[in-house]
C-alpha cells in the first residue's frame, strides 16, 4: 500500500468549494453554517475567489518566495501550547496558576508567562524557559499579586524565540485586554492586512510575527466597534454594557478568524474571558470548586491541571462558545457561532496527558481502545512474538492492552532518564534523536534472544537489537503522519515524514525493523465516537489531508514548506511517524 500517493478527494488538501447565499447572508462550508462577515468588512473579504487568492498568496507573492527568494512572507508560527486561567475570591492566584502550569508543561517548554490582577492593576511576567525556572524565584512570585489570572506555556516553533513573543499579549485600548492562545490561525495574512488598513481602529501596530497578537488585535477592534454601535444607535451607557461588548466582539471575531483557537483573556471591567473556535479543534475545559464566598473557577487546556489545585471538571467550553467569569464571580456564556465539534484526533495520541478528559473522552480509555484495535491487526499478521515492550511513557496504555489481548508478557525493557528535556519538542530531528539516546537505555536482561513487539518507536530499534533482541517488530498506535498539522503543531514540511510517498514495506526497511504495522485512521475515529457519540467527526488532517476549516489548499502547504521554519528543515532528516509518537511520549 502506498501511504500518500493516492489523489486527494476534493475538500481535503484541495480547497473546499464555498457556496455563498446572497439572500440568506450566510456562507456554507462542508455542511457547516457560518455567519456572514460583518458589513464593515464585506468589501475586504468580498468573495470566496478573493479569499482563495489571498490564502494562495497569488502568483506574484509566490514568485517572490520561489523565484527570486527575496522578501518571502514569514510563516506564522504554529504552536502547541498550554493555557490556564483562575478566578478566586480571596488570596493570590499566582501559586495555583504556577501549579496548574506545571501540570501543562508537557504542552510546551520554550517559554512561560503569567498575568494576575485585582482588577485595579495587572502584574505580568514572562520569559523563555521551563515553568520552574521562569517562576522559581520568590521575588517574582511575590510580585504577582491578584486573585484572578491567566498563564501560558509555549512550544518552540518557527519565528522568533525571544521572550517578546511569549504570551500573554496586551493591548491597552479598549478597556485593557490580556490574551493567551492555543492553536494556529490559517488566515493570518488577511487579518494582518485588515489591521493595517483604514478599516481598523486604526492601523494597529503589531510588534511580533505571532498570530496570537493578530487575534488579540482583531478582538480589540471588534470591542471598539461594539462600543461605537452602542453610542450611535441606542445611546446606551457604555460603562453598563462592557460584558455585552465582549459577547458582540466574540461573535464578530469568530466570523473573521479561520483555523484553531482556544483563548483565555483578562479584560478590565469585564472579567476572565474564554472562547473556542467553532470546530473546537483545540481543547478547553472548565473546572469549579466551592468556597465560603461562592464558586471559584479554573479554565485550562486539560483538566489534568485541576486536581492538584482542588478544582473539579464541569464541562468543556463548547465550540463557538464564549464564557465570561465576571469580576464578581458570575459565570455567563453565549454561543457566538454555530459550533460543530470536530476536535483534533492528534491530541489523544500525541499531545494530551492520559489522565485528562477532553471533549468528554478520557484520553486513557481512548488509548486502551487503540490497543485493542491494534492487537487485532497484529494477530492477523501471525508474527512470532515473545514479549510486548512500550517506549515510556505515552505508549504504555496501548502496549498494556496489546499484551493482554495477545496473551503475551508485558515487559519494561527501556529505562528512562527523567532528567533529560522533552525530545518531541526539540527544534530538529537530529537533536531529537540525540536526546532520545541520552534519555532511554535498553536492558539486555529483558531483550536477550527475544522476539520483541515494540510499541512504538523507530529510533529505538537499533538500541534494542544491540541489547540482544533476536527480532524487533514495530506497532504504532498512530497512523502514519503524511500531512502537516496546520492547527497548532510544528510540522510544516512533508519532506520530513518517513512515510511520505513510501509503502509500508519500504518504511519498514527504512526503519530496519522485522515487521511494521500502523493503526488505521478508522480505528481512531471509531474509538472517539464510541467514547463520545455526540462527536460526529474528528480532524485527522495530518493523517488524511482533510482540513476541517476548509481553507487549506496545496498552495498553503507549499507556503509552509517554503517559508519560515519549513524552509530550514533538512529533507535527509526524516521524522519517523511511529518515532514521533514515542518521542512525544518521552516527556
Amino acid at each position: 500500500m502506498m501511504l500518500s500517493s493516492k489523489p486527494l478527494a476534493r475538500g481535503c488538501v484541495q480547497r473546499r468549494a464555498v457556496k455563498v447565499s446572497a439572500r440568506a447572508g450566510i456562507t456554507v462550508r462542508a455542511g457547516v453554517t457560518i455567519p456572514a462577515l460583518p458589513s464593515h468588512l464585506a468589501s475586504t473579504f468580498s468573495n470566496a475567489a478573493a479569499l482563495k487568492g489571498k490564502v494562495a498568496l497569488g502568483n506574484a507573492r509566490m514568485s517572490r518566495i520561489v523565484g527570486r527568494g527575496a522578501k518571502a512572507y514569514k510563516r506564522i508560527a504554529p504552536q502547541m501550547c498550554g493555557i490556564i486561567g483562575i478566578f478566586k475570591y480571596e488570596g493570590n492566584a499566582n501559586v495555583e496558576l504556577y501549579e496548574g502550569l506545571l501540570m501543562l508543561q508537557h504542552r510546551g517548554q520554550d517559554s512561560a508567562g503569567m498575568v494576575t490582577t485585582d482588577w485595579s492593576r495587572f502584574k505580568e511576567h514572562k520569559e523563555n524557559g521551563l515553568v520552574k525556572d521562569v517562576f522559581g524565584k520568590q521575588d517574582v512570585m511575590d510580585s504577582m499579586k491578584g486573585h484572578c489570572g491567566i498563564a501560558h506555556v509555549r512550544y518552540p516553533t518557527a519565528g522568533s524565540s525571544s521572550a517578546q513573543e511569549a504570551q500573554p499579549f496586551f493591548v491597552n485600548s479598549p478597556l485593557g485586554i490580556y490574551l493567551i492562545h492555543n492553536g494556529n490561525l490559517t488566515n493570518t495574512d488577511e487579518l494582518r492586512d485588515l489591521l493595517n488598513s483604514s478599516r481598523s481602529f486604526f492601523n494597529r501596530h503589531l510588534r511580533t510575527d505571532s498570530d496570537s497578537e493578530v487575534l488579540l488585535n482583531i478582538l480589540a477592534d471588534e470591542v471598539h466597534r461594539a462600543h461605537q454601535r452602542c453610542l450611535q444607535t441606542t445611546g446606551c451607557d457604555p460603562n453598563q454594557n462592557k460584558v455585552n461588548f465582549l459577547f458582540e466582539a466574540g461573535e464578530m471575531t469568530m466570523r473573521l478568524l479561520k483555523g484553531a483557537y482556544s483563548c483565555l483573556s483578562l479584560v478590565k471591567g469585564v472579567g476572565l474571558v474564554a472562547f473556542r473556535d467553532p470546530f473546537g479543534i483545540r481543547p478547553l475545559v472548565i473546572g469549579k470548586r466551592s468556597s465560603p464566598h461562592g464558586d471559584e473557577w479554573c479554565i485550562a487546556s486539560e483538566d489534568c491541571a485541576f486536581g492538584p489545585i482542588g478544582f473539579e471538571r464541569v464541562r468543556d467550553v463548547l465550540p463557538g462558545e464564549m464564557v465570561i467569569i465576571t469580576e464578581d464571580g458570575k459565570l455567563l456564556s453565549r454561543q457566538c457561532s454555530q459550533g460543530t465539534p470536530t476536535p483534533c484526533i492528534f491530541e489523544y495520541i500525541y499531545l494530551a496527558r492520559p489522565d485528562s478528559v477532553l471533549n468528554g473522552i478520557p484520553v486513557y480509555n481512548f488509548q486502551l481502545k487503540l490497543g485493542t484495535a491494534l492487537a487485532n491487526r497484529i494477530r492477523a499478521k501471525g508474527w512470532d512474538l515473545d514479549i510486548v515492550c512500550p517506549v515510556p511513557d505515552g505508549s504504555r496504555p496501548a502496549a498494556i492492552q496489546i499484551a493482554a489481548e495477545l496473551g503475551l508478557p508485558y515487559r519494561e525493557g527501556l529505562v528512562k532518564n527523567r532528567y533529560v528535556g522533552r525530545t518531541f519538542i526539540m527544534p530538529d530531528q537530529r537533536l531529537r534523536e540525540m536526546s532520545v539516546r541520552r534519555k532511554l537505555n535498553a536492558m539486555p536482561a529483558v531483550f536477550e534472544g527475544k522476539s520483541v513487539l515494540l510499541i512504538d518507536d523507530s529510533i529505538i530499534v537499533d538500541m534494542v537489537r544491540r541489547a540482544g533482541a533476536k527480532r524487533v517488530y514495530l506497532a504504532s498506535a498512530s497512523p502514519p503522519v503524511v500531512y502537516p498539522n496546520v492547527y497548532g503543531v510544528d510540522m510544516p514540511s512533508r519532506k520530513e515524514f518517513v512515510a511520505n510517498g513510501l509503502t509500508i514495506d519500504q518504511v519498514c526497511t527504512v526503519l530496519k525493523a522485522d515487521g511494521l504495522i500502523y493503526q488505521e485512521v478508522e480505528d481512531l475515529i471509531c474509538a472517539g465516537k464510541e467514547l463520545n457519540p455526540d462527536i460526529r467527526d474528528f480532524d485527522a488532517s495530518c493523517f488524511n489531508g482533510c482540513y476541517v476549516t476548509g481553507d487549506i489548499d496545496e498552495a498553503y502547504l507549499q507556503k509552509l514548506e517554503l517559508s519560515g521554519r519549513g524552509a530550514n528543515r533538512r529533507a535527509t532528516q526524516k521524522v519517523s511517524l511511529i518515532g514521533e509518537r514515542a518521542l512525544a511520549a518521552t516527556a
